[in-house]
């Protein structure tokens, strides 16, 4: 089986670590919130601040990305990145939840940056042959740094002085971002000093298949939202499980991710890529609907870790699809795009899933969202079956 490149194991790495600081941060800056207020609009509004750059920054980033260097510009913003959650660490004791929002929204400005130029890179250290490997490689290091080995390690080093996690993040980024500027001499093809963002959205639109597909993940994002915005109260209060055991089925979907991450490249291998989406769709829309109807934790469990298999397997293949057909120097606008569809509906999902859930009850979301995707699948599928490929 051919190799893949040191260069890119250089991004592996990169990635590997500054994702475990990423959830040493998620779960550090939500405790500190919660020492700073008891006040729940506050605290939700810290997290509101990290996901504001999706809607602010995601287009300006992918034309970033195309006209500069990429592994620099990762690197660049993993330096800033350090630089405020050392900050933070230092002045830990007097931070409030202003400041709080601030950092989240620095950080998640960063991640912005970095996510949409790592899959903006990766064609240039990794041959067409071998993206589905390389993203799934990408993807399973990011789900055991931000979901498995992040959290926990985050938590405990917060119980034992608060600094600690904000200055083992502001590590993280530091030690991923000395990787990245080791790379960043790689020949890589560059749009113009002006490149216009527009040209990505247009190039997008003319584009039959990632047009439809940039939709879809539109509505999958959404109806993800309606669905798991009230999956506490479902698990909490429907299904009687208890705030430890609620951890438990959030790790269920990390496994399912986990999954779906190491074995992406065999499933595309024995269905081909377009059966491989089509399958997912059907089995995310199968799934959310069962997830309403969820007779207790096991079961509820079980159908988290097939969403998260089926929504990896989804992330994976579409990247590599955006990676081998959107020429290098529009790259990083057309990535742009489509992660701004696929961001940008969050906030309205999640406040669709509180109102249906409060009318119609909190087992009343994942059917609705589940019938949304079927909609989404039937309007897909001719798209995939006359692309042509596989």
């Amino acid at each position: 089986m051919p190799r893949l490149s040191p260069a890119y194991r250089k991004l592996w790495w990169a990635t590997g670590i500054s994702t475990v600081g990423d959830g040493a941060f998620t779960a550090a800056v939500p405790l500190l919130a919660a020492a700073r207020t008891d006040d729940p609009r506050l605290v939700s509004a810290v997290a509101a601040a990290a996901s504001l750059p999706w809607l602010l920054l995601t287009l300006p980033a992918g034309q970033w990305a195309d006209r500069r260097d990429r592994a620099g510009l990762m690197g660049r913003a993993q330096v800033v990145q350090a630089v405020v959650a050392a900050a933070v660490a230092l002045a830990c004791g007097y931070a409030g939840v202003a400041v709080l929002a601030l950092t989240a929204f620095a950080l998640g400005a960063g991640d912005v940056v970095f996510g949409t130029a790592a899959q903006a890179f990766l064609p240039a250290i990794v041959p067409k042959p071998l993206l589905h490997r390389a993203n799934g490689a990408l993807q399973t290091a990011t789900v055991v740094g931000v979901q498995f080995a992040g959290p926990p390690l985050g938590s405990a080093l917060f119980a034992a002085a608060p600094p600690l996690p904000f200055g083992v993040d502001a590590v993280s980024f530091a030690a991923s971002a000395a990787l990245l500027f080791s790379l960043s001499r790689q020949r890589e093809p560059r749009a113009p000093s002006r490149a216009p963002i527009g040209e990505g959205v247009r190039w997008l639109a003319r584009h039959r298949l990632l047009r439809t597909l940039a939709l879809v993940v539109g509505v999958n994002t959404f109806c993800g939202q309606l669905a798991t915005a009230t999956l506490v109260l479902l698990a909490t209060r429907a299904l009687h499980v208890s705030p430890a055991a609620y951890g438990l089925l959030l790790a269920a979907a990390a496994v399912g991710a986990l999954a779906g991450g190491l074995l992406n490249a065999r499933v595309v291998r024995l269905l081909g890529e377009r059966r491989a989406l089509a399958g997912t769709l059907a089995a995310n829309a199968l799934v959310f609907t069962a997830l309403g109807f969820s007779p207790n934790p096991f079961v509820l469990g079980a159908l988290l870790a097939a969403n998260g298999f089926v929504t990896t397997l989804w992330n994976v293949i579409t990247v590599s699809q955006r990676q081998e057909l959107v020429p290098a120097p529009l790259l990083g606008r057309v990535t742009s795009v489509y992660r701004l569809l696929g961001r940008g509906l969050v906030p309205f999902g999640a406040l669709a899933g509180g109102l249906v859930a409060e009318t119609f009850g909190l087992r009343a979301p994942y059917p609705v969202a589940g019938v949304l995707r079927v909609i989404a699948l039937l309007a897909a599928l001719p798209v995939l079956r006359q692309s042509g490929r596989r």
